[in-house]
């Protein structure tokens, strides 16, 4: 495995061009990759393009747009040259991205054309249309040349800051992560050792790159190992998403537990469970494994049939989809992080896994559980290591908070270590409902037994004047679906369908969760929850 000799951006991006130079690196689905050399050639054209236009070392760029291989471009060619990449997910409101753009003193954009209706009308060194680096503010007569070179070399060292990524938070205001390139570059190089990746491994991208976990792990990662990584044009819908896996056929992935869960839900169960007699056959434990080995096999043609690593994270996996992908054998893989941990803190291959673990510690990072409880050894788990951020941006105070003066960073999540040195996390502390006698109440061990009832798309569990409350979402299409042969008006039904789910459903629940976790009230959100890049709920906007 190649070490490297610098672990900043503009080093392992440039190792790699050296060594990958004939390789792809970056391309539409459908379109032909352009390769590492006329990535590294595009990398300095933009550099000489930024000199042009005044940005120097520690300028704040701002990078909103849609995932393409422009955004990868010039994601290097900002930190190169020493000045500071500002990602912005795109399904940030007009009001987030003035904020951002004001709170960071951003001095220039790349925006994609989608969304430059989005970006404010700010007086900047340049505003950039990424799908093409046109420009669209700026000098007029210095325009993006593909064969410029730059006029002055950067150094840049391992401790400057190469991104300030700003949360989307499911806790409320976003904050502004300071992450260094040591941060970004370490976590990308350890993360080789859970899975290898070769020249020639090509990856599928559904996740947003302004996201820091398809950022490190999703770009920069399969960057420095000369790796292939293929977007779509449009949000990954099953109607945009097959035709690509079949093209691409792609090797690695990253996603969310919802894209995995929503398949289960989708397709797995609906077929087992479409005639009496499979419904009945699939309540044997041995017949259940062998007919998730078949799904599993049908999966695998789904993804295209080469994949040998499905990785999962920024968010927990519900238990029951788990057990699936186990007995599918299914090459998923499962890790934890934070976007303050550039991300990743622990994490596991596949075939290496653990029910409801997120894996050992990354190599080279430490992790402790903080002051565990006697019996359960639960605690708030710490981390240490080259991947932990510098702090919040302009905000000392809430920096000291989480970080403390040795250099543990508080996690704020809940978690055991088990004597395999696996990791597993309860659930946030920001979450944790005491109950009546004092008692920790995890809702998302609640919302977990909530979303394996028929027709439940998604929940959430908050307390009420003192009472549990389960928030659920229904999938209205698929009871719409089941009674769609009914003579009555198939909507004035759905409506009393639901009041008799609700009362199922509580039975449902209280029949499998301890006596304190009992719900008193289920309601029904009729539209879907709003959520974060990594399609968490944000709590905060349901806890009130």
């Amino acid at each position: 495995m190649h070490e490297f000799s610098k672990l900043t951006l503009p080093g392992v991006f440039s190792e790699s061009v050296e060594m990958y130079r004939e390789h792809p690196v970056l391309s539409f689905v459908g379109e032909k990759p352009i390769t590492y050399g006329e990535m590294g050639n595009k990398v300095k054209a933009l550099i000489a393009f930024m000199e042009k236009h005044n940005i120097k070392q520690g300028d704040k760029v701002v990078v909103l747009s849609s995932n393409m291989p422009n955004w990868g471009i010039a994601y290097f060619a900002i930190a190169s040259m020493g000045a500071v990449v500002v990602p912005i997910l795109p399904d940030f409101s007009e009001e987030e991205i003035k904020n951002v753009v004001e709170h960071s003193e951003t001095k220039a954009a790349f925006v994609s054309e989608s969304l430059i209706k989005k970006f404010p009308d700010k007086d900047i060194n340049f505003l950039v249309k990424m799908d093409d680096f046109s420009l669209i503010k700026g000098i007029e007569s210095h325009l993006f040349e593909e064969n410029a070179v730059p006029q002055n070399k950067y150094k840049v060292e391992e401790d400057d800051l190469a991104s300030i990524i700003y949360t989307s938070g499911t806790t409320g205001k976003s904050k502004g992560v300071m992450l260094t390139h040591k941060n970004i570059s370490f976590t990308a190089s350890s993360s080789r050792k859970i899975q290898e990746i070769i020249p020639g491994d090509r990856f599928l991208s559904v996740l947003p790159l302004s996201h820091t976990y398809e950022n490190t792990i999703g770009f920069v990662l399969p960057i420095i190992c000369g790796a292939c990584v293929y977007y779509i044009t449009k949000p990954p819908t099953p109607a945009v998403l097959l035709p690509a896996l079949k093209e691409v056929r792609p090797t690695l992935m990253l996603t969310v537990p919802l894209i995995i869960e929503k398949i289960y839900r989708g397709k797995v169960l609906p077929a087992f469970n479409d005639k009496w007699i499979t419904k009945s056959l699939y309540k044997v434990p041995v017949l259940r494994k062998k007919f998730n080995q078949l799904a599993g096999k049908k999966l695998m043609r789904t993804f295209g049939g080469e994949l040998k690593f499905f990785g999962i994270g920024g968010a927990k996996l519900n238990k029951t989809v788990e057990k699936f992908l186990i007995e599918a054998n299914f090459p998923y893989a499962v890790g934890y992080g934070l976007t303050e941990t550039a991300p990743l803190l622990a994490g596991m291959a596949p075939f290496k896994t653990k029910l409801q673990s997120t894996g050992p510690k990354l190599e080279g990072v430490t992790l402790k559980i903080h002051n565990p409880q006697k019996y359960t050894g639960e605690g708030e788990i710490w981390a240490k290591g080259p991947n932990i951020m510098k702090g919040y941006y302009k905000e000392p105070q809430l920096t000291k908070e989480v970080l403390t003066e040795d250099g543990w960073f508080k996690t704020g999540d809940l978690g055991i270590i088990d004597k395999d040195n696996y990791l597993f996390i309860r659930g946030r502390s920001k979450n944790v409902i005491v109950g009546p006698s004092g008692e920790n109440i995890f809702p998302e061990d609640i919302e977990s037994v909530i979303n394996n009832f028929k027709h439940v798309a998604e929940s959430l569990v908050i307390s009420q004047k003192g009472k549990l409350v389960a928030l659920v979402h229904f999938n209205r299409e698929e009871i719409e679906q089941q009674y769609q042969h009914m003579k009555e008006e198939v909507s004035n039904y759905v409506e009393k369908k639901y009041d008799e789910l609700e009362k199922e459903l509580k039975d449902f629940v209280n029949s499998k969760v301890n006596r304190f976790s009992k719900i008193q009230t289920v309601v029904v959100q009729k539209d879907e929850f709003v959520k974060t890049a990594t399609k968490k709920i944000k709590r905060f906007l349901y806890s009130k």
